[in-house]
């Protein structure tokens, strides 16, 4: 298993190794203050049930697309697209698609470092105890609405990220095998402090009461799809990389199955720490960054052993923001090989560095990266998630598809798999891009 793909990036060695990358992709704050917040607000249960629907289709067709079509290119994002379009007899424009989700996946990693130097400092903060002691609505504005704030904490997010790139597919997948493991822990545990604090339950009855009348409104629907399109990382983009690293052996529509089972896991345990935290405290639900640096703290500052967990806390988040962070960069990177074949991977992840840290530096207080990441999750990356979705099944050749789907698959896939990605998947990732565009919905 251990054989180089063609830009010498390797593979990963076991089909957890992948599984687990590819779940830290997916898992950020969209899991973290995203996913709860909707959850508490678009209905409860019923919220839920529309999200298991559209993970379950999205996984299905659209993330198992994006892995096929790496591994056949056995390149990531550029390399990818002239693939899918030479496929379908359309190569000169294959050249040029590829560039828009690619171009999102650099500015969102650009956004991402600076709140992950957030959280970064909220650790640090939490290990020598100073986070106990102070007014946390005071603590997050010295820092959130000033320039230049968290210069050391950015740089180490940025360098640290990158240093585990080195080596590809290899030291992601050995990191993954890290982090995402105790990512998961260290929420049970949260989860579990949780549940002990009085008033907890009405968290859990705002959570799972299915309110079913939400479902008639149809913004419910487009709030649980966007959530379920951008939880899975099925952006166009991201996900291309690491199926470029998969083996023939690997069953493709199997391995998508696995990474929404846990992503989904990852959004429920962070949600049963959030919410029953929130009531428990009478907090909102819905206060976004807000609830991770003013909200929480605040709730730990008033928690035996307050401490211990405001260190598992900012713990778990770091790992889910670096594991994200990690497959943004490696996208990018892995491009720039493909066009730049004389380029040094260790000088890529310079230029990547420069360039990430150079443009973040200027956008720390979050009034700068907040419309930053707006303007990106509004524009750029829906129109790229639509892109991927009709160069894979409007494009593309379907039975270039279907062959690399059914490549070491246990259950070979046809008419029923290939139909639900062109008249499912498709229409629903124009819709979502439709709104994103002309009602201004950053999902």
């Amino acid at each position: 298993m251990e054989t180089q793909n063609s830009k010498g990036s390797g593979q990963f060695a076991s089909k957890w190794g992948f599984i687990l990358a590819c779940v830290g992709s997916a898992v950020g704050m969209a899991n973290v203050w995203g996913f709860p917040y909707k959850l508490g607000s678009y209905g409860g249960g019923a919220f839920l049930v529309a999200y298991l629907i559209f993970i379950v289709i999205f996984s299905y067709v659209g993330l198992s697309a994006e892995y096929a079509i790496g591994r056949r290119s056995k390149t990531g994002t550029v390399g990818s697209y002239e693939n899918a379009w030479r496929s379908g007899g359309k190569e000169g424009i294959g050249k040029f698609v590829g560039w828009i989700p690619l171009a999102g996946s650099m500015c969102i990693a650009i956004g991402y470092a600076v709140i992950i130097a957030y959280v970064l400092k909220g650790w640090t903060q939490s290990i020598t105890g100073s986070l106990m002691t102070v007014d946390t609505a005071v603590w997050f504005e010295s820092f959130s609405m000033n320039d230049y704030s968290v210069i050391p904490y950015h740089l180490i997010v940025v360098v640290g990220t990158l240093l585990t790139l080195t080596l590809g597919a290899d030291s992601i997948e050995k990191t993954n095998k890290v982090m995402m493991p105790l990512f998961f822990i260290l929420f049970i545990i949260l989860a579990i402090r949780v549940a002990f604090l009085p008033g907890a339950i009405e968290g859990y009855k705002f959570m799972f009461t299915p309110r079913w009348e939400s479902l008639m409104d149809p913004m419910v629907w487009i709030w649980a799809m966007g959530q379920a399109f951008f939880s899975l990382s099925v952006t166009g983009s991201g996900m291309i990389v690491y199926g470029a690293y998969l083996p023939d052996s690997e069953d493709i529509v199997d391995g998508a199955k696995n990474t929404a089972i846990f992503d989904t896991i990852a959004a429920m345990t962070a949600a049963l720490v959030i919410i029953p935290a929130c009531f428990a405290y009478n907090v909102d639900v819905g206060a976004g960054p807000g609830l991770l640096f003013v909200t929480l703290p605040k709730i730990l500052q008033n928690m035996p052993l307050g401490r211990l967990f405001a260190i598992i806390l900012f713990t778990a988040v770091v790992f889910g923001g670096v594991t994200s962070l990690q497959n943004m960069f490696e996208v990018v990177g892995e491009s720039l090989l493909y066009k730049f074949p004389k380029l040094k991977r260790n000088i890529m992840l310079v230029i990547l560095a420069v360039i990430c840290f150079g443009i973040g530096i200027n956008m720390e207080p979050i009034f700068k990266w907040g419309p930053w990441m707006d303007i990106i999750s509004i524009y750029i990356i829906p129109i790229g998630a639509t892109l991927g979705a009709v160069s894979w099944f409007w494009i593309m050749k379907k039975e270039d598809l279907l062959d690399e789907i059914n490549k070491g698959a246990k259950k070979q896939q046809g008419d029923l798999w290939y139909n639900v990605g062109k008249f499912v998947y498709v229409p629903f990732a124009m819709i979502l891009c439709f709104v994103a565009l002309f009602m201004k919905v950053a999902f």
